[in-house]
């Protein structure tokens, strides 16, 4: 068994950046890679909103500075996943790879995230980062002036769509019910707002896009009551149909809410002593890579607490009792 002073299940940037700062304070720090490094945002071609980069960067550029900087005070990547978890006998807690090793870590940092819902339709992953996109905040700005269609009905699709109208010529919002069920002050907002055109009791079929520019061009819709389908032109689609949280590993080991993101107090513990959690394993609002980042280092500074205070504390117990010379 391998042992470490702190391991980060997850790759993105809160794992990134807690590992930074945790090798930089000396501990012996893993990082789990995961399915895929840097997470969400390594999928991302343009990053114009991540502070120190005015120029602008690209997802993967941006984490592999990321990684090359963990890196550079020691941290190690391991390019395996976490498959199982012992955290119900407290510290060293145990943590198992699907490559088949086993490590022990005095205290552990969760950053494996959520992943957003996909509809599953042909070309959806082909232009990812291409025209198509799970968050408005962070590719909204590359649709100035073109037609957007937005897939969900919810108040995450209402509230995307209309941010969307600050860049969109129009926002067109797919919806497979024929009412929404976004709050109604979202749907008085989104009704009210020009720019906004809603298409009920449909859904997309399939992405398409130009062989020439690689970007999406348009996408095939089908109505569900009348199974007809037709083919309309579009310069992005959004897609915001809900967030999965990657807490699935942990079973019951750890408190979720009633979504299943990790429940964590103002220090980024978790319910287990030791361990700490950052990122969107726990944030369902924000979901920007910043914030991520500023999660992760949080909760890298709470764990080098934690593993002091505990060191001291144990040093305190191992001291041996010396009583006063009764002369």
């Amino acid at each position: 068994m391998k042992r470490e002073r702190v391991v980060v299940i997850g790759s993105g940037p809160a794992g990134l950046t807690a590992a930074l700062y945790t090798s930089r304070a000396q501990l012996s720090t893993t990082v789990f890679v995961g399915k895929l490094l840097g997470g969400q945002i390594s999928t991302t071609h343009e990053v114009e909103n991540f502070p120190g980069f005015p120029q602008g960067t690209t997802g993967p550029e941006l984490v592999e500075n990321m990684k090359q900087q963990a890196e550079k005070f020691g941290a190690k990547l391991v390019w395996d996943t976490v498959s199982k978890v012992d955290f119900e006998h407290g510290s060293p807690f145990r943590i198992e790879t699907e490559g088949g090793e086993t490590y022990s870590a005095d205290a552990v940092i969760v950053t494996v995230g959520a992943n957003p819902r996909e509809l599953g339709i042909p070309g959806e992953k082909q232009y990812v980062g291409r025209g198509v996109s799970y968050c408005a905040t962070c590719d909204g700005f590359f649709f100035r002036n073109k037609t957007i269609t937005v897939a969900g009905g919810g108040d995450s699709a209402l509230q995307e769509a209309l941010f969307l109208t600050k860049f969109g010529k129009t926002v067109n919002i797919v919806h497979r019910r024929d009412s929404l069920r976004a709050s109604v002050a979202l749907q008085t907002r989104a009704f009210a707002n020009p720019k906004i055109s809603f298409t009920y009791d449909t859904v997309i079929e399939e992405i398409k896009g130009d062989a020439t520019t690689g970007t999406v061009k348009q996408i095939v819709l089908k109505n569900l009551k009348t199974d007809e389908t037709r083919e309309e032109p579009t310069d992005g689609v959004f897609i915001f149909i809900g967030y999965d949280p990657n807490s699935r590993l942990f079973g019951t080991q750890l408190a979720l809410d009633h979504s299943g993101y990790v429940v964590i107090d103002g220090h980024m513990a978790t319910s287990v002593d030791g361990v700490f959690a950052a990122g969107e394993i726990h944030d369902s609002v924000f979901r920007q890579a910043i914030t991520a980042a500023g999660d992760g280092c949080k909760a890298a500074l709470s764990t080098i607490n934690w593993l002091a205070q505990r060191e001291s504390n144990l040093q305190t117990l191992d001291t041996p009792v010396v009583e006063a010379n009764p002369q």
